[in-house]
């Protein structure tokens, strides 16, 4: 069944990276946190705008990136 059936307690890491768009990235890491998520990474500025970084509810680490 190609691993599909093999239950696994870890996560292996290096896997796809998802990252999202907000308008607002402020307003978006108060909604992650009111929603049970974790920042793991603050807003940070990158060249062309701001990124944060989370864990949500079962441990995937996805990122949100916005404008200036």
């Amino acid at each position: 069944m190609g691993g599909l059936l093999v239950a696994s307690e870890s996560r292996a890491s290096g896997g796809p990276f998802v990252l999202l768009y907000s308008d607002d990235l402020d307003a978006t890491a108060r909604a992650i946190a009111q929603a049970g998520g974790r920042i793991v990474q603050e807003p940070y500025e990158f060249p062309g705008g701001r990124r944060l970084h989370f864990a949500d509810s079962s441990g995937n680490e996805l990122g949100v990136w916005a404008l200036r």
